[in-house]
């Protein structure tokens, strides 16, 4: 008898111990009629391409819990972020800074009622949009809810694959000294790139310890723009999730995140062809999953020893804006959604001043996240659109040999160029909200979380 008590305990005991992960989805597609996000001129939704989801990634280990959630959305405003982490906190015990939501960047999503708002919504669209702004929150507590319920022992697969054939820089020196943004197919006058590109595809796949589907997570740095389009749709992220499912069993719930892709899609100037179709958004999530694929075969197990979380909240200060650039920024904004819109480039700015105006000098806070599955693993988050060349030196400076930098975390600032980008302007620069040098802030502390959370672990 004290034998069998005495394996009981050892069982107990190492149970306890070990990793444990647990995964769920909930729908948030919207209904029909539903104003569709991603762009500045109003859409209305006909219908669903394929559904949108809130995915969630639970892992525990040592008592301590961490969750990732991930929503089919352009963006997800900070005070919805918080909201929903808060819900979580009180529903699951996981600690609200212990969180990280993200949005996906489709742009074949809803809007999301935000204060101001780039869209002149009103009647039965502005009600939509409330009821499922108001909604948002608690589905997602709902997907880490689930994913929580269903902590089992788990094991994670790790590795880095590499995709060069489609992501592209989309801004680019032209022969005639200006810079350029997404300046057309076989244009005479590209020089070349204005900055780089960010190859590396982060992949976690996660399973029981006889093999069976958990979850998968991919990571990679390209706007989700390429389907077009009246109806709801994950973009080229829903194509990813289907093979990888597909391949691996229907227990899988496959996660995406994007990458620093401030300035970065998918369009390849060098060749003729459209590339805005349900077909091309097809085809680039099935290169994304085949490439996953090939690192799944040949990841190894990683061990996760023990989970650190870092969290730095960063009061940015706002630019400055004389009383005729507000008045100029109100009365262009009033074109938007007329038959005569001002120039693209005068809506975006202006858009861009009237929520600073609107802030009356309250500084935007900035988070950026930490997370750390031991000593090999960690997971990055910015607030924003960040340039590429962030999370490339983000990756270069960290100590972990697996560093993910998802943007559109735990808040939505918009674009974050670096320095050299504000004196070459176009579009990010004229939406930016942010003064020279914040994201330089962002990442310095990335780094510096990352380096300090390493010597803890």
């Amino acid at each position: 008898m004290r034998f069998l008590v005495l394996l009981l305990l050892v069982a107990q005991t190492a149970s306890a111990a070990s990793l444990r992960v647990g995964a769920a989805q909930v729908d948030i597609t919207p209904p029909a009629g539903a104003p569709m996000a991603g762009y500045y001129v109003p859409r209305v939704a006909e219908g669903t391409h394929d559904p949108l989801f809130v995915k969630a990634i639970v892992f525990e280990k040592g008592g301590v819990r961490v969750a990732l959630a991930a929503c089919d959305l352009v963006l997800l405003p900070r005070n919805l972020a918080q909201e929903a982490r808060q819900f979580i906190q009180k529903q699951t015990g996981i600690p609200a800074d212990h969180v990280m939501i993200s949005a996906t960047h489709d742009h074949t999503g809803p809007v999301i009622l935000t204060t101001p708002s780039r869209y002149n919504l009103q009647g039965k669209m502005l009600r939509i949009t409330r009821d499922y702004t108001n909604a948002l929150p608690v589905r997602i507590a709902q997907a880490v809810e689930e994913a929580a319920s269903h902590l089992q022992p788990a094991v994670i697969r790790s590795g880095i694959g590499r995709e060069t054939s489609l992501a592209f820089n989309r801004r680019y020196y032209m022969k005639d000294g200006t810079v350029g943004w997404n300046p057309g197919k076989l244009n005479p006058n590209i020089w070349r790139p204005a900055g780089p590109t960010d190859p590396s595809l982060p992949v976690l796949y996660i399973e029981t310890p006889d093999g069976k589907p958990i979850a998968s997570y991919v990571n990679f740095a390209m706007h989700q723009d390429t389907t077009g389009g009246l109806r709801f749709s994950e973009d080229f992220s829903y194509a990813l999730g289907k093979i990888l499912t597909m391949a691996k069993g229907d227990g899988l719930v496959s996660m995406f995140m994007i990458g620093c892709a401030g300035d970065i899609n998918h369009f390849d100037v060098s060749r003729k062809g459209a590339q805005e179709s349900y077909q091309e958004a097809a085809r680039i999530g099935a290169v994304l999953a085949g490439d996953a694929l090939k690192v799944i075969q040949r990841a190894p197990p990683i061990p996760v020893d023990k989970i650190t979380v870092s969290d730095q909240v960063l009061q940015l200060e706002l630019p400055h804006f004389t009383p005729e650039e507000v008045a100029w920024a109100r009365r262009t904004q009033t074109s938007f959604g007329t038959s005569s819109p001002a120039p693209f480039l005068d809506l975006v700015r202006a858009a861009k001043i009237i929520e600073i105006s609107d802030r009356h000098g309250k500084p935007f806070a900035a988070e950026v996240q930490v997370i750390a599955l031991g000593r090999q693993i960690a997971f990055a988050s910015f607030p924003g659109e960040m340039f590429t060349q962030f999370g490339l030196n983000v990756k270069q400076d960290s100590p972990f040999p697996i560093t993910i930098t998802p943007e559109l975390a735990n808040g939505d600032l918009g674009y974050i160029p670096n320095r050299q980008a504000y004196a070459e302007g176009q579009y990010e620069v004229a939406s930016t909200r942010l003064k020279p040098g914040a994201g330089e802030l962002l990442m310095n502390s990335a780094i510096a979380q990352l380096q300090a959370v390493f010597r803890k672990q």
